[in-house]
């Protein structure tokens, strides 16, 4: 099993330097490079602070000039908010500069609120629509001349500038939807999931939507497969806490988000409280420590080899979910010195 960092630079409210937060991305991406970990995902989101990354192109050259191996990924990069010939070239630079290290994830979108200021007028549930035809173009571009006359997108002949380093870039796609999987697999993508607070059957589920689109292809690709998890690893009751109080903190934050309740000011979402909430069953702490990569190393090694045995090639350990700085690095270090050796 291989595994995969993915972090923000996160405030959930103003208490906290700017400069702090991003200096700490940069110190847990390369306690990962040291740990074993293959891949540093960065997301792109705009207007949140919980989620500060307006570009994450520029966040992976930062890390990549400071790190020597670590691969650097876009997780993910919106295709409805660039335009083609744009998104080339900013993939295709980061590769060059940082020898050939990118890896591509790009997505849909998540969030209403940032469609209805990046993109006025689009639904979000219509985001796929542009990560379908966005693609294939980047692909092509990178190879050399193209013109294109797409629904969404038309431009006359041009091509990437720089191009990409690496013969064949490994472009992911974030899936839940079966028609996602079938698409990943159809262009020959790999995938990663986020199965977000629900429990192992979720997971599940995912890789029967892989294991159906890949029979449905019937193309030869196998891709490789990533599932994501929030990840607090911890070996005294403080700690735990600590990580327990700072996931319900995040959520509360997500669901005003997720439903597009509009209360943010200034940038930082006001918390929905999870008593108040049709589901709250999800946030329960008993299920948040069982269905996330919440515990002991021991606790982790366990449920680390359920989703190997599932056909989970790839783990990425999502760190940004509100704890403080101090814990955050606790926890991977006990990761890096206690979990991944079981796997080597």
């Amino acid at each position: 099993m291989k595994f995969h960092i993915a972090i923000n630079l996160e405030r959930i409210d103003d208490s906290r330097d700017m400069a702090e937060v991003a200096r700490h991305t940069l110190e847990m991406v390369q306690m990962a490079e040291e740990g074993g970990f293959e891949i540093a995902w960065a997301a792109e989101h705009h207007a949140l602070e919980m989620t500060i990354a307006p570009n994450p192109f520029q966040i992976l050259t930062w890390w990549g000039e400071n790190t020597s191996r670590i691969r650097l990924g876009t997780a993910v990069a919106t295709a409805a908010y660039w335009h083609p010939i744009n998104l080339a070239g900013e993939a295709a630079f980061l590769d060059l500069i940082s020898g050939g290290r990118l890896e591509f994830g790009i997505g849909s979108g998540a969030y209403q609120r940032e469609f209805d200021r990046m993109k006025p007028g689009l639904k979000q549930s219509d985001g796929w629509r542009y990560m379908q035809e966005m693609l294939p173009v980047v692909r092509t571009l990178w190879q050399g001349d193209y013109a294109h006359d797409g629904d969404y997108w038309q431009f006359p002949t041009a091509t990437s500038v720089p191009k990409p380093v690496q013969p064949e870039v490994p472009v992911w796609v974030a899936a839940r939807s079966p028609i996602t999987y079938d698409y990943a697999i159809r262009e020959k993508c790999h995938v990663n999931c986020w199965p977000l607070t629900r429990s192992f059957e979720e997971a599940e589920l995912y890789k029967r939507h892989l294991d159906e689109a890949i029979a449905k292809a019937d193309n030869g690709w196998i891709p490789r497969f990533a599932l994501m998890r929030h990840a607090a690893i911890y070996d005294n009751e403080a700690d735990r806490a600590a990580a327990l109080d700072a996931i319900r903190t995040v959520l509360s934050q997500f669901e005003n988000l997720f439903r597009n309740a509009g209360d943010v000011v200034n940038g930082f979402p006001k918390s929905i409280p999870l008593d108040e909430l049709k589901g709250r069953e999800q946030y329960d702490p008993a299920m948040l420590e069982e269905n996330l990569m919440f515990g002991t190393p021991d606790q982790a090694v366990k449920k680390l080899q359920r989703y190997r045995d599932l056909g989970v090639d790839e783990f990425i350990y999502y760190a940004s979910m509100g704890l403080g700085l101090e814990e955050q690095k606790r926890s991977l270090r006990l990761f890096c010195d206690e979990v991944i050796p079981e796997f080597k």
